[in-house]
């Protein structure tokens, strides 16, 4: 029986453990997983393949986000700090959880929890995933208070882990008695760009470009603004808040939305047997903050990025130089993505060669081997 932690904050941390349990689950299907995490249970029930023991916990806090592009760093260490003020209390109890239910071994992406209380309860814990939340929290030092115990808490209890699985855009680790480096894991589409395209609706005859701000959305984007875009076909799903309110229905929607803009909706993609991979993997530019989730993704499919800022996220300026490796990108500033000046932004990505990199997108396969040995 596996203890799985999976960090609440965004859904890049939950795609790519979904990917890993399911790599478990068609190797090994008579492990038991029981599933620890505050991310939304929808979020699994679209691709998980295997069954899990749903024990929903919030295991970290994360960063606080407005939006997928600005966040409220005083708030994020508050509540890092009030969360892990009772981290050994806390462990103290999961580790008496973690005993009654016969867990033999913790895998954590990457709550600090998790590893706690895995060394409480005497029981192996692994952490995955490409960057700790010491680091992360250690970016915002004007907001730690003077004496604060929340970046050394953090790193003790990550050092009781027995084996550190790191992704590529990594930063922190320094800390983990043993490190191994894996390639992506990502969500790679299985159709071809033709069937999904063909399926959706989506025009042939030029580039298409999907719009992709992941949990948070980004409601200050104004579509409209877009009507004398040249030589695109922009993509959006349902999710996307631009231009609707709560209150209004799709249909209503789509009618605010200039030419050459296509409304897709998400729920229906996935009931007709369509992944988000498939969809990131028909177009040809994908439109986001970065992020490891839509990054990965990008490169296991062979879609261009342009990219915006995200507010003070130390992993950004990790993603912004790592990226180019293996991915064609292009930056665009917040002001020019909210006031619709994508034009020349596009054509630079559109036009750019071939990344010089290539890595393994097998990722999950590769964590599924360590985790199993542990398992034996």
């Amino acid at each position: 029986m596996i203890a799985f932690y999976v960090s609440g904050h965004g859904f890049g941390h939950a795609s790519r453990d979904i990917e890993v349990l399911n790599e478990l689950g068609r190797r090994r299907p008579e492990i038991g997983v029981v599933l620890r995490t505050s991310a939304p249970r929808w979020i699994f029930d679209l691709t998980l393949k295997r069954p899990v023991d749903w024990r929903p916990r919030e295991s970290d806090t994360g960063v606080v986000q407005i939006d997928s592009l600005s966040l409220d760093a005083p708030e994020t260490i508050r509540r890092a700090e009030k969360f892990h003020r009772d981290l050994d209390q806390d462990a103290a109890e999961e580790a008496a959880w973690l005993r009654r239910e016969g867990i033999r071994l913790v895998v954590g992406d990457i709550p600090p929890l998790a590893f706690a209380a895995a060394a409480r309860a005497g029981i192996p814990a692994i952490a995955l995933g490409n960057f700790t939340w010491d680091w992360i929290y250690a970016g915002y030092q004007d907001q730690l208070a003077v004496g604060s115990t929340l970046i050394s808490k953090i790193r003790e209890a990550y050092s009781q882990a027995v084996l550190a699985l790191r992704l590529p855009m990594s930063g922190g680790f320094d800390m983990f008695r043993e490190v191994a480096d894996l390639p992506f894991i990502a969500r790679r589409s299985r159709r071809r760009p033709s069937e999904t395209r063909r399926h959706l609706n989506l025009p042939d005859d030029q580039p298409l470009v999907l719009l992709s701000f992941g949990g948070y959305g980004l409601s200050r984007i104004d579509l409209t603004k877009l009507r004398d875009l040249v030589g695109y076909t922009l993509v959006v799903t349902s999710d996307v808040t631009a231009n609707r309110r709560d209150d209004m229905p799709a249909s209503v929607t789509r009618m605010l939305l200039p030419h050459g803009v296509e409304m897709l909706d998400e729920k229906a993609l996935y009931a007709a047997g369509y992944r988000y991979e498939d969809l990131v993997a028909a177009v040809d530019i994908v439109v986001t903050k970065p992020g490891y989730g839509i990054i990965a993704e990008c490169v296991a499919n062979d879609s261009a990025i342009l990219y915006t800022s995200r507010g003070h996220f130390p992993e950004y300026e990790v993603l912004v130089r790592e990226m180019p490796r293996w991915l064609r990108c292009v930056f665009i500033s917040n002001e020019d993505l909210l006031g619709g000046r994508w034009q020349e932004a596009l054509d630079r990505v559109r036009d750019q060669p071939a990344a010089p990199e290539r890595i393994g997108t097998d990722g999950a396969e590769r964590a599924a081997d360590q985790i199993l040995g542990y398992c034996s």
